[in-house]
């Protein structure tokens, strides 16, 4: 153990886990994995719980760093500390066990959730991982490591970010995007990495994320090709979004 070790010691795994323990703030982390502030009355809404509790939990959460919170009014509006937050929230949802749906309205919304939904700032699900899929076959991206589609490889996480992936963008990649009305010039010139891929949760594959993925879903949003779902994190295709994704990409919408 060097001496900068010492020093620091070990990452209070524990205490994020106590974070997490609590179902309530276990439904306020998932009610904001779409990436957008709500305020705490919101919250509350989503937690079942009174004013009182979901602020306690709130605070708890600022405190443990999973959320930060900004004053906008008379509200205050929470929202995860980053991304990395989200990606711990995906992945211990990859290996939590599923509860049993008791109602048809449970069935429902966890049916939405597993078609379409945002993860953090990009598109994921079986919607999601199709879209990827599109653009490999269309050759807006290609993966360089002989995979097949978005299959991921053996040593991928079950659920998480890929440090390094193995797509670049392909040869049809600005007639493509072009068409979907993203902007690569401009995403390129921003610090955020323009690919990243990560593995979706409940398809078990490859999902596009980073600026290019982000910008993807604020225009399939912007254009009114998805809306959001009661849960706020599911997705619904709009009519205009079938047309859209099947004239562009070719991807059928059930």
């Amino acid at each position: 153990m060097n001496a900068q070790t010492a020093e620091l010691g070990f990452a209070d795994i524990a205490g994020v886990g106590e974070l997490l323990a609590d179902a309530s703030r276990a439904r306020v982390l998932m009610a904001l994995l779409d990436g957008r502030a709500l305020p705490a009355s919101v919250l509350a809404a989503e937690a079942g719980v009174s004013a009182s509790t979901a602020s306690a939990h709130l605070s708890r959460l600022v405190a443990g760093g999973l959320l930060t919170v900004r004053p906008s009014g008379r509200h205050r509006y929470y929202r995860l500390a980053g991304p990395e937050v989200a990606t711990v929230l995906e992945a211990v949802a990859a290996l939590a066990p599923i509860r049993p749906v008791r109602s048809l309205r449970e069935s429902t919304r966890a049916a939405a959730m597993r078609n379409a939904r945002s993860c953090y700032d990009h598109l994921a699900g079986k919607l999601g991982v199709a879209v990827t899929a599109a653009l490999l076959e269309r050759n807006a991206l290609t993966r360089n490591d002989g995979g097949v589609d978005t299959e991921r490889a053996p040593e991928d996480p079950l659920a998480a970010p890929l440090h390094e992936h193995p797509y670049e963008l392909g040869p049809a990649a600005e007639p493509i995007f072009t068409e979907l009305g993203v902007d690569l010039d401009q995403l390129r010139s921003r610090r955020r990495p323009l690919l990243r891929f990560c593995v979706d949760w409940s398809e078990q594959q490859h999902h596009l994320g980073g600026a290019l993925g982000a910008a993807v879903l604020i225009r399939m949003e912007s254009a009114d090709w998805l809306e959001r779902h009661n849960s706020r994190r599911a997705l619904r295709v709009t009519p205009a979004g079938t047309r859209a994704l099947d004239r562009i990409l070719g991807v059928g919408v059930e």
